[in-house]
């Protein structure tokens, strides 16, 4: 009842959602420090989290971490590259994605891709990586084996997560347009745009059922069809979301929203998602990834200070860990 009460004065009464039943089982400490996309790596079974210092990487069977691989400066995404044994980690102030060894961290190169690289995908297919530019950069098409760009696809606005489709297709979206852009890969061209109806999209998956599900800033998921470029739906989510994780092995979807320590459950069998609840998860907890293999989901969190005037809560020392959530 006490719970009840806190949640029902921050979002109001009649917004709390069913509770579904998942729970955080385990906690992973992490050292002091911001963080921006998590990724799996489901050959070596690791986290790689992209942090202010480089990347960070948590070997999920023994618990253990390794931080600061790839040392650079406000990293956003860490991922591997597929079975290269490469990882790469976009980074603001290097101007592009470190290239490095996915095991000891070795770094092999520096590309640069534009003014302030974010979010990033690999195209295993393709064999290439792709690094969606924040500042009007547009998409970076990389070359992992010659260390360079080999090309650029003009999107103008402020580019966030994306998302990879059959019949090669890409979808990002535009945060600063409030608009999902798909666009054709083998042309390097943008194909459609599709209004989304809400303000500063960011989180952004694609289902088994052709369904794109955006998360806003404006406590808003939407649904678009990826074969037609519609909109078909949407549902209520809780403040301060920042990715959509997307479980294909059972059908689920998750948006974990760091303001009120909640996470959205959706089934996805169906065109368009059911929301099922939601979750307690913890302060902070605005991206992560998924197991494959077991369904688990890790986000990273933090206990955090109260906020002083119009500054932003600062995260308490010792605080900063993965969380588990089965």
């Amino acid at each position: 009842m006490r719970f009840a009460a806190v949640v029902a004065a921050t979002i109001g009464a009649a917004a709390i959602p069913p509770m579904v039943a998942m729970t955080v089982t385990r906690h992973i400490p992490l050292a002091d420090g911001g963080w921006d996309y998590v990724s799996f790596d489901a050959a070596s079974h690791r986290l790689f989290i992209g942090r202010g210092t480089g990347a960070t990487t948590v070997d999920i069977a023994a618990g253990s971490v390794r931080e600061a691989l790839a040392p650079a400066t406000r990293g956003h995404q860490a991922l591997t590259l597929g079975t290269t044994g490469i990882a790469a980690l976009t980074s603001t102030a290097a101007g592009g994605v470190l290239l490095f060894d996915a095991t000891t961290g070795a770094v092999a190169a520096t590309v640069k891709t534009g003014p302030k690289p974010d979010a990033a995908i690999w195209d295993e297919a393709a064999q290439r990586l792709y690094v969606m530019d924040n500042a009007g950069g547009g998409i970076a098409v990389v070359d992992p084996v010659k260390r360079a760009v080999e090309a650029t696809i003009a999107i103008p606005g402020a580019l966030e997560s994306v998302a990879l489709g059959g019949h090669g297709r890409l979808y990002v979206n535009v945060e600063d347009k409030g608009a999902l852009v798909t666009v054709d890969l083998a042309a390097r061209t943008v194909v459609g745009t599709t209004p989304l109806g809400c303000e500063e999209p960011n989180g952004l998956a694609l289902t088994k059922s052709g369904t794109l599900i955006a998360a806003c800033a404006s406590k808003q998921a939407k649904f678009v069809d990826a074969a037609t470029g519609k909109v078909t739906g949407g549902i209520a989510i809780g403040p301060g979301s920042d990715t959509v994780l997307y479980d294909p092995a059972r059908d689920r979807a998750y948006i974990p929203t760091s303001r009120d320590g909640m996470m959205t459950v959706l089934d996805t069998a169906a065109p368009i998602p059911i929301k099922l609840g939601a979750v307690v998860t913890a302060p902070g907890a605005r991206t992560g990834a998924i197991d494959p293999a077991t369904g688990a989901v890790y986000l990273v969190a933090a206990k955090y200070a109260a906020a002083i005037g119009a500054e932003r809560p600062k995260a308490l020392s010792g605080s900063v860990e993965v969380i588990e959530l089965r």
